[in-house]
């Protein structure tokens, strides 16, 4: 069998980025694209669906990368899945088709119900599709029953409707992306901190003198990052990197926008220390980090922040005794780094005088996550890195707006500020329960207590654990209803009421009986501005994200209890309403959206206050939170290899550079993950050459994953080819959405309830 790598040497962007945008222009619709592309993130113009990176603040002719004109080109594509396309592709047949060929069947263009007999999707009326998804809702025997699911590329103004619709129904029922993802991060932050967001801004790149980058490859997840680091890294800022995988974007990126590192291929160094640390060991690096800082002022070295600890913190003794009562050994074989290492690290960190901790899924999808985030802030707290330029905690997220859509009130976990809100503007108490998450929806699905589900966005059953059996069960829901702009897997598996409803993409000319239209986005760093599309509509029958949820809304409770005080078609028609009624709920639970509608016309919309940037904690303490964390006995990779044995490994689902979350992208020359070497196929795992002489293993075998599960359920993922790769000894590598079905929900994050994608124990076989 051919081996699929081809080892990648050159420094990440440059001219393999120039190359990657060129195709994935040449394989959709150039034309469309290329009138979008130079509209993106820029004032008046789109906002990338890519990524929620923050934009320039400052003017920049270009500001989109790789990856964000990819999604720009698919979602610009001159493909159409039409309801003649559904007519001769029963469901039953799609199923078989990969990721990328779903995607690739191109835009939605008409509503849609499932038809069981033909086994196919049918066209049908945007009247009748309410009134059948109104009328399965009305019947559900308790609103409970339904869970109203958000993805987190959908708007403020699609959001905001959606939540208060789910209230006005009953119910807080609204698992969202971040559940998935970010989930461990807001908690973190929220109880140390007061604020569940970033307290950075792009601006403070360029006044640090330190940066941490834990858990993340931001070459492929967020690739306009790498600007900011490269620039970081030319004026003399140290840049350290923990990851378990060497990762070319962590060490050299060469600017596309610079043609001497373009054409020379000689790229800037990234990471100035690059630490391998364990799938899971960063809690314990991170412990031993702060463990080397207070042995450095011990020793006399007057690192801490003595005043900041005094004035802001509370809770230091505690985290500063039980720091140190880890021992060293144990730190160093929890980490995989040696102390030397971790004190290097400290180093880098006691000779900033203002340095940023930043990372995304590495962090924050395993069992303890929210305890790594917490000693994440203590490391930060040390020497007073919250609250000064230059300076902060940022987790860097994903989706576009899944910030913004938690900001204006989907969540499950409601406020009680925010619940008064609406209580106060719309004259409806909003049920105060809290409601199910991703996982306990997941749970819900399969044992039968939920019975309709809406999703607007997203691939709900495959971004999730045990994929197989959540989509098997979504077929016994009474109701099914996904706002979609393309075709997915979640979407092939309806209940016995089945709609598919085509939105608008945001690159998309809006028109609503109130005036053309725009939208707001909240990004990583609390930015909201607006996003305008201004392209042709795929199909006259598409309608936008806002219309559709007003529209499901207003003939679901039409019928039920009066609600005056909701004009659902006013939100619908104008979004401007829309934007006045968060900023009227917002005034006692949200800060910053005051005269929302004059501020959004911004060039570059406004910043939302953050508290702790201000060094105003809104804690239980009314200070910044020390944390006493000592280093776990127990884990899920311990309890898997007491029941399965030393051959059990720790999977972490990783993204390839050809995919944007559960999305794959096709290239055309084969190429799947530039930065990693591979082409041709998604079925690869990487291994260290250490684990595979341990097990017998060889380097481009074939092998079958099978899952190490508590539950006892067999789960298999078959046909995998072993790469040997630079990674640590125990640890394997793959790619999601293929391998989630290895995932089981009791896999969880210990209090966010985030899937564990990356600490999933397994057994590999000889391929069968």
């Amino acid at each position: 069998m051919q081996h699929p790598i081809r080892f990648y040497t050159k420094p990440a962007g440059g001219l393999g980025s120039l190359h990657g945008t060129a195709k994935a222009l040449r394989s959709n619709s150039l034309l469309p694209a290329l009138k979008v592309l130079p509209q993106l993130n820029q004032p008046g113009g789109v906002d990338c669906p890519g990524c929620a990176y923050p934009d320039s603040p400052k003017d920049k002719t270009v500001d989109f990368c790789e990856q964000g004109a990819w999604a720009i080109a698919h979602e610009s594509t001159s493909r159409r899945a039409t309801p003649e396309f559904f007519a001769a592709n029963p469901l039953a047949a799609l199923r078989t088709r990969a990721e990328w060929e779903l995607e690739s069947f191109g835009r939605l263009t008409a509503p849609m119900l499932y038809h069981p007999a033909s086994d196919t999707y049918r066209e049908i009326g945007w009247d009748e599709a309410f009134r059948l998804a109104a009328g399965a809702l009305q019947a559900l025997d308790a609103p409970s029953r339904a869970v109203f699911y958000a993805s987190g590329r959908s708007s403020n103004e699609a959001a905001f409707p959606y939540q208060l619709f789910a209230r006005a129904f009953g119910t807080n029922n609204m698992p969202d992306s971040s559940n998935y993802c970010h989930e461990s991060s807001g908690m973190a932050l929220g109880t140390t901190l007061g604020v569940g967001k970033s307290t950075v801004t792009r601006e403070d790149f360029e006044h640090a003198e330190a940066i941490f980058v834990f858990g993340q490859n931001p070459a492929t997840n967020h690739p306009r990052m790498l600007g900011d680091l490269r620039e970081a890294s030319l004026r003399g800022c140290r840049i350290a990197a923990f990851n378990p995988m060497l990762e070319p974007g962590l060490r050299g990126f060469a600017d596309p926008q610079s043609p001497v590192e373009t054409l020379t291929g000689r790229g800037t160094r990234i990471a100035s220390e690059y630490f391998q640390v364990r799938v899971g060991g960063d809690l314990a690096a991170i412990t031993g980090m702060c463990k080397a800082v207070l042995e450095a002022e011990e020793a006399g070295g007057k690192v801490l922040d003595r005043d900041f600890i005094a004035r802001h913190t509370s809770g230091f003794e505690d985290f500063a005794a039980a720091v140190r009562a880890q021992p060293w050994q144990q730190v160093e074989h929890e980490s995989g780094l040696s102390r030397e290492q971790i004190e290097q690290a400290a180093a880098i960190y006691i000779a900033s005088r203002a340095t940023i901790a930043t990372w995304c899924m590495g962090l924050t999808q395993h069992e303890y996550a929210i305890e790594t985030i917490q000693m994440l802030v203590n490391l930060m707290l040390l020497r007073g890195n919250v609250g000064k330029p230059g300076a902060g905690l940022m987790p860097v997220r994903g989706h576009s707006n899944v910030q913004g859509d938690r900001t204006v009130g989907v969540t499950n976990r409601p406020k009680k500020e925010w619940l008064e809100g609406l209580q106060r503007v719309f004259g409806f108490t909003p049920p105060a329960e809290h409601g199910l998450d991703a996982v306990a929806a997941i749970k819900g699905i399969m044992d039968g207590s939920v019975h309709a589900f809406l999703g607007l966005g997203g691939n709900f059953a495959v971004a999730g654990p045990d994929s197989p059996r959540v989509l098997h069960a979504m077929e016994g829901l009474q109701l099914t209803v996904h706002i979609a702009t393309k075709l997915n897997r979640t979407h092939l598996h309806p209940g016995r009421v089945g709609l598919l409803l085509p939105c608008l993409s945001r690159t998309e000319r809006d028109e609503q009986e109130g005036g053309r239209q725009f939208v707001s986005v909240e990004d990583t760093a609390s930015m909201v501005h607006a996003s305008t599309g201004r392209g042709d509509p795929a199909s006259a029958k598409l309608r936008s994200e806002p219309h559709i949820v007003t529209e499901l809304a207003r003939h679901t409770l039409a019928a039920g209890a009066a609600l005056p005080g909701i004009d659902w078609q006013a939100m619908g028609r104008d979004y401007s309403v829309t934007r006045a009624l968060i900023e009227q709920v917002a005034k006692t639970a949200v800060a910053g959206f005051e005269k929302y509608n004059d501020r959004i016309a911004q060039p570059r919309g406004f910043h939302l206050p953050n508290s702790a940037r201000n060094r105003d904690w809104k804690t239980a303490s009314g200070k910044a939170q020390f944390t006493a964390i000592a280093l776990p006995q127990d884990s899920i990779m311990g309890r898997a290899r007491a029941a399965f044995g030393d051959e059990v490994l720790c999977l972490a689902t990783v993204r390839a550079h050809r995919q944007y979350n559960t999305t794959v992208y096709r290239d055309t020359t084969g190429e799947v993950d530039r930065y990693r070497g591979v082409h041709h196929t998604r079925k690869v795992l990487f291994i260290a050459a250490a684990t595979m002489a341990r097990l017998g293993l060889r380097d481009g075998q074939l092998v079958d994953v099978h899952a190490a599960a508590p539950d006892g359920i067999a789960r298999k993922c078959s046909g995998y080819q072993l790469v040997q790769y630079d990674v640590p000894e125990g640890d394997v590598f793959g790619y999601f959405p293929e391998l989630t079905p290895l995932i089981s929900p009791a896999l969880v994050a210990r209090g966010s309830a985030t899937p564990a994608f990356k600490e999933v124990p397994v057994l590999l076989k000889p391929a069968e």
